[in-house]
């Protein structure tokens, strides 16, 4: 199961600017990680007793004041003095190149400087603290069962006699997802189901796959529970993605697509249905 990372996010010193240290706090939530923010001015002390107290995996340093010498080997020592120096560190803000030498001396695991991709920074805390507790960063996604096959049509009502008459499958419901420009009609085939989906406008992406390949199989869903979870598995092996991010499907879901070109020209989709009352 995957470790929920806790990481604390701390301005130590008379340093009084903090926007960056917001800014890394809200992509690291993003990423998934539970963030906890002890805002400005704080001490070392202050700072390690928040640290300990929250059980984080990791803190995070930022200082713009030029007191990182003093300030961010304060932290490491009180770390160690408090039997707590497996809780890794991390920094950031002003820090010349030539301090970056000692700082990392004195047990600071990397110092990230102005510009770095804040998803840079959150893969590097993963994979520090998964390597940290020994558990295998590429790990395979849970897949709880094949949901559906989707199914490209030009019009659902003349396909449906078909599917009912000729197949003998029961029709479920039929929705418009509009985020997804398309119709869509489910239907019972034994152990799951076939979801047709019809295009709602020329600029749809069903419609432009129809344009370019005509109708038929489009994609095969895969049944997951914390799909945000499976997708940054998916990105940290290097699986290219349609979405990055979950977005909303039929049925109340939350749906994610792999890039074909990472399934041998098979486009699946990730589907985390609604939790059921």
């Amino acid at each position: 199961m995957e470790k929920k990372i806790r990481v604390l996010i701390a301005k130590p010193g008379l340093d009084g600017h903090d926007r960056g240290a917001l800014v890394i706090a809200q992509a690291l939530r993003d990423y998934g990680m539970e963030v906890i923010y002890t805002g400005l001015r704080q001490t070392p002390e202050q700072i390690v007793a928040a640290a300990i107290q929250e059980d984080v995996d990791a803190i995070g340093l930022s200082c713009l004041s030029g007191a990182h010498n003093e300030l961010f080997p304060a932290v490491t020592e009180l770390l160690k003095t408090r039997g707590a120096d497996d809780i890794l560190v991390i920094g950031g803000g002003i820090i010349p190149a030539e301090d970056v030498p000692f700082l990392e001396s004195k047990g600071i695991r990397k110092i990230f400087t102005p510009g770095t991709p804040t998803i840079e920074i959150a893969r590097y805390i993963e994979r520090a603290v998964y390597e940290r507790d020994g558990i295998p960063l590429e790990q395979p996604i849970e897949v709880e069962a094949i949901d559906h096959i989707g199914i490209a049509v030009r019009s659902i009502a003349d396909c449906l006699p078909f599917y009912q008459e000729k197949l003998g499958f029961s029709l479920e419901r039929t929705e418009t997802v509009e985020a997804q420009k398309v119709k869509v009609a489910f239907l019972k085939a034994g152990n799951f189901h076939l979801e047709l989906l019809e295009p709602i406008g020329d600029d749809s992406p069903v419609a432009r796959f129809i344009a370019q390949r005509g109708e038929g199989l489009h994609h095969v869903a895969l049944e997951v529970r914390d799909i945000d979870g499976q997708l940054r598995r998916l990105e940290t092996a290097g699986i290219p993605l349609v979405d990055h991010r979950a977005r909303p499907g039929a049925g109340a879901s939350r749906i994610a697509f792999l890039h074909p070109k990472a399934a041998h020209g098979v486009l699946y989709e990730l589907c985390e249905k609604k939790a059921e009352h």
